[in-house]
């Protein structure tokens, strides 16, 4: 039977109902909130703390408790999401990526317009897009190469939607790129297509969204700067774009316009290969538990105890409890089962968290707290939501 605490949340702050108070229930411990946190290089004010100061462990963002979804895998600037549906973002603006209409740069969360039924965002270098309850698609910010999928190659400072379906599901967005899926489970993408990252067996740019194959199956994605992976519904994951790094995970460094499946197992459950922020280095979570990475490792970030590049999946350390991951810029960062935060790899503006500025070729435990909900890492520095 699930408890109910008697208590009452009120614009993020917890106080005791007057019914429970005169029931002397007041020594009741209060519930544990989800708060905003962010660290590491905090460039036009990304980290949202009113300031541009870089911090090397977390940092409470406000006293707000209704975040809910997040995106920091923008080059300097933070999407997110509350529990009421309204959306927020923070950070450099040069672009109007934060969609407020105009391209001042922001270092503490400012609404953009009044709307409560915003659901799913992401960010680019320059862009943003987000998905609403409806199963609308928007996006503004730098146009170039037809990356917002407006069927043109114009900036916009405010949210504009993309097309008029209201079936869209989910969306990624990498250099300039983006692929997003259906609820029908299709596959689509736009934009710059260099290296064949639209996966449509070809290196030709798209200002619209475009089919990639006819298969309804496509589960999740996650874009890299050129590249893609994918996970279907059976479990098997994909992959294609660029492969310099042999991110792709198919045992090569050459790159495929059309999507390629990685290995022969399906047991996989969830991927990141972190947006824009992310030149070549990819985590993947199976069903079991396990956490495996690939792909560039200069620094570390693939938390493998070394700095040698690997072009298929290779098992970081050999515990089973692993729950999300999240890929930066040359570091890397996950959530375990247990609510607890490890990170590692570059660590130049303290972005691992651990308090110092020293790189990690392995997973190091951020604090103590055992709380952490959700993480997105950025291009030097990580978001993240945390129940204390």
């Amino acid at each position: 039977m699930p408890i109910t605490y008697p208590y009452t949340q009120y614009t993020g702050i917890w106080k005791l109902n007057a019914a429970s108070a005169a029931q002397g229930a007041n020594t009741w411990p209060v519930p544990a909130q989800p708060y905003l946190y962010s660290w590491g290089n905090n460039f036009s004010g990304r980290l949202g703390l009113g300031n541009t100061t870089a911090y090397s462990s977390p940092k409470q963002v406000g006293s707000l408790t209704n975040w809910l979804n997040l995106s920091a895998s923008g080059y300097s600037f933070v999407l997110a999401t509350k529990t009421d549906g309204t959306l927020w973002s923070w950070g450099r603006n040069s672009q109007g990526a934060l969609g407020l209409g105009n391209t001042t740069d922001y270092s503490s969360p400012k609404q953009i317009g009044a709307l409560t039924n915003w659901l799913q965002v992401a960010g680019s270098r320059y862009s943003s897009f987000a998905i609403k309850t409806n199963g609308t698609l928007w996006a503004w910010g730098k146009g170039n190469n037809g990356f917002l999928g407006l069927n043109n190659t114009t900036s916009y400072s405010s949210p504009v939607q993309v097309g008029v379906l209201t079936n869209w599901l989910t969306v990624s967005c990498g250099g300039y790129f983006t692929v997003a899926t259906k609820t029908d489970g299709t596959l689509w993408s736009w934009g710059r297509n260099n290296t064949g990252q639209l996966g449509l067996g070809s290196t030709t740019n798209y200002s619209s969204p475009k089919q990639v194959g006819a298969l309804t199956n496509w589960l999740m994605i996650s874009c890299g700067y050129q590249f893609t992976i994918a996970v279907k519904t059976d479990g098997t994951l994909w992959s294609w774009g660029a492969n310099g790094n042999g991110q792709l995970g198919l045992g090569n460094t050459t790159n495929y316009s059309s999507p390629k499946q990685i290995g022969a197992l399906a047991n996989w459950s969830n991927t990141s290969s972190g947006g824009y922020s992310t030149v070549g280095q990819v985590l993947a979570i199976k069903t079991d538990g396990t956490l495996w990475a690939w792909g560039r490792n200069n620094e570390g970030e693939l938390g493998l105890g070394n700095t040698t590049n690997y072009s298929s999946p290779k098992q970081v350390g050999n515990l089973s409890n692993w729950l999300k991951t999240s890929a930066g810029y040359r570091h890397s960062s996950a959530v375990k089962t247990d609510g607890t935060l490890w990170a590692w790899g570059f660590n130049n503006f303290g972005q691992l968290g651990l308090g110092n500025t020293a790189n990690y070729s392995s997973p190091k435990q951020v604090g103590a707290l055992t709380g952490w909900l959700t993480i997105s890492a950025g291009y030097s520095s990580i978001i993240a939501i945390a129940k204390i």
